[in-house]
């Protein structure tokens, strides 16, 4: 673990290969990812345990394909996985082979996924054949089809479509290029690891990080939880966003312990993983928090738990801590960076300070991870380690397109309304950036949502209503709503909008 050189001044001089590398040289042996229990029931495969040296050799398996199939150092290579082993190792694959992770939300269609990759310059997907009903490999065929750019299209599972790349066989091949591992005569550290994408009324913005700004996400919520070294985690949060990396990837990395999965939210499947992980933290989405009465988590009251909110002006209203376990939230402002948080007592989430954030709260020698301000105009201001200091690609934004918008002294503006407390020195964030809403985690552009809806049918219509669990979720109206939301998933419009239109039960009105 390197936590004792991330917190000297040098920074941060380790990538996320390294991070690996290194837990794999203390334990070869010892158990580093285990797949849910359900695997099968929503995705190809039976469920995988892969030991640190089985990782490894996957890992490079996986960097060996990629670049035999021609992809330079520095391509942009996005990911769209469940939360499965095979996203772990897909992730620190396109790393070890000198290449740009792109993850994208797995609810992403073939329209926004060509809107993002696009913007971002991919030259290859990897996907699956399926989640669900959902065939993954078949909208990847279709988004590349419009993307000259994209060359490869690589996916685990079975029975992939013509022309795409078998990835399976990563898991057992004995012969693995290691030419395959890129290695960079400048400061690796500093070098773009991953692209993800913010989503706001322009469409998708590409937000680039370096493995040092990477780290420092992760760190933030490693060092406000406690977690020691060789720890068990237990994630339900997929690494297709910055959060996720930072709660999931990154913490595991660092104590190299022992990484469960788990994939949406089964109850039986997560109770029986609970039990059997004998984590030592347990991320979860905020909300779910409110599921959970005050026996929650019986005989785990050890576990500490990092509650993701993807919609941090829900904060201020949180719940009380389910039974006695310790509880960090973790306020996510889209892709821009995270503030972690442990809570004080058994009560509600403590407000967001202003000025400079350290890690562990009050403890000497806390390492400074993100600093809030508050803009004239009302919005959350966000700069520090983790927060990214340049546009992505090179030069965007001089041809007048959308993206990562950074002011002089080093401040990306969230978009996200908050008020400023004089007295105590805190933030409260009250409003999203204007127009967008937030569904179970993924945010919409309610114009783009417009837009999409009356493409499909004239007389259609989409509204954000209140929920408690989701923030919000969407209702459709139309004459024939079963049809529209056949002519929305034709257009590869976000599944959201075209659940929207589903009908729950036969004789439903419109």
């Amino acid at each position: 673990m390197i936590l004792g050189e991330i917190r000297q001044a040098a920074g941060i001089a380790a990538t996320l290969d390294d991070l690996f590398r290194r837990a794999g040289v203390r334990h070869p042996d010892a158990l580093a990812l285990v797949d849910p229990p359900n695997r099968s029931s929503f995705t190809d495969g039976p469920p995988r345990s892969l030991s640190y040296a089985q990782a490894d050799h996957a890992i490079s398996a996986f960097a060996s394909r990629l670049r035999g199939l021609g992809l330079q150092a520095d391509a942009v290579v996005a990911l769209q996985l469940p939360n499965t082993v095979d996203s772990i190792i897909a992730l620190l694959g396109v790393l070890r082979a000198g290449m740009i992770a792109a993850p994208l939300p797995l609810l992403w269609r073939r329209h926004e996924i060509v809107d993002a990759l696009r913007r971002a310059g991919a030259k290859a997907i990897i996907t699956c054949a399926r989640v669900g009903d959902t065939k993954h490999a078949e909208i990847a065929v279709h988004a590349a089809a419009e993307l000259f750019p994209i060359r490869h299209i690589c996916s685990f599972g079975e029975n992939v479509p013509d022309g795409v790349v078998s990835t399976d066989d990563i898991f057992t091949t004995s012969i693995v290029d290691a030419s395959a591992a890129q290695t960079r005569s400048e400061s690796a550290a500093a070098h773009v690891a991953a692209v993800t994408f913010n989503v706001g009324a322009l469409g998708a913005i590409p937000v680039a990080r370096n493995h040092i700004e990477l780290i420092s996400g992760g760190v933030a919520v490693l060092l406000e939880s406690g977690v020691t070294q060789d720890a068990r985690l237990l994630s339900t949060i997929p690494v297709s966003t910055f959060a996720g990396m930072a709660l999931t990837l990154v913490p595991w990395l660092l104590s190299g312990g022992t990484l469960h999965l788990h994939h949406g939210f089964d109850l039986s499947a997560f109770a029986a993983q609970l039990d059997a992980a004998k984590c030592a933290m347990l991320t979860l989405p905020a909300p779910a928090l409110a599921s959970f009465g005050d026996a929650a988590f019986p005989g785990h009251e050890s576990c500490v738990v990092a509650a993701l909110w993807r919609a941090p002006e829900r904060l201020r209203t949180g719940s009380p801590q389910p039974g006695t376990m310790s509880i960090v939230d973790v306020s996510s402002f889209g892709e821009v960076g995270i503030v972690a948080a442990r809570r004080e007592t058994l009560d509600r989430p403590v407000a967001i300070p202003h000025g400079v954030i350290s890690v562990p709260r009050g403890a000497i020698g806390a390492m400074t991870v993100i600093e809030t301000a508050r803009a004239n105009t009302g919005t959350l201001l966000l700069r520090g380690p983790m927060v990214p200091t340049a546009a992505f690609p090179p030069g965007a934004g001089s041809d007048g397109t959308a993206h990562l918008a950074i002011d002089r002294s080093g401040y990306v503006d969230t978009g996200f309304v908050c008020r400023l407390d004089v007295q105590t020195q805190s933030l409260t964030v009250t409003m999203p950036p204007p127009g967008m809403f937030n569904v179970g985690g993924y945010y919409l552009c309610q114009g783009d949502v417009d837009a999409c809806v009356g493409k499909a049918a004239p007389d259609a219509a989409v509204v954000p209503l209140p929920d408690r669990n989701l923030g919000h979720r969407l209702a459709g109206t139309a004459i024939d709503r079963n049809n529209v939301a056949a002519a929305l998933e034709r257009q590869g419009a976000n599944a959201l909008i075209a659940g929207a239109f589903r009908r729950i039960g036969a004789g439903q009105a419109a």
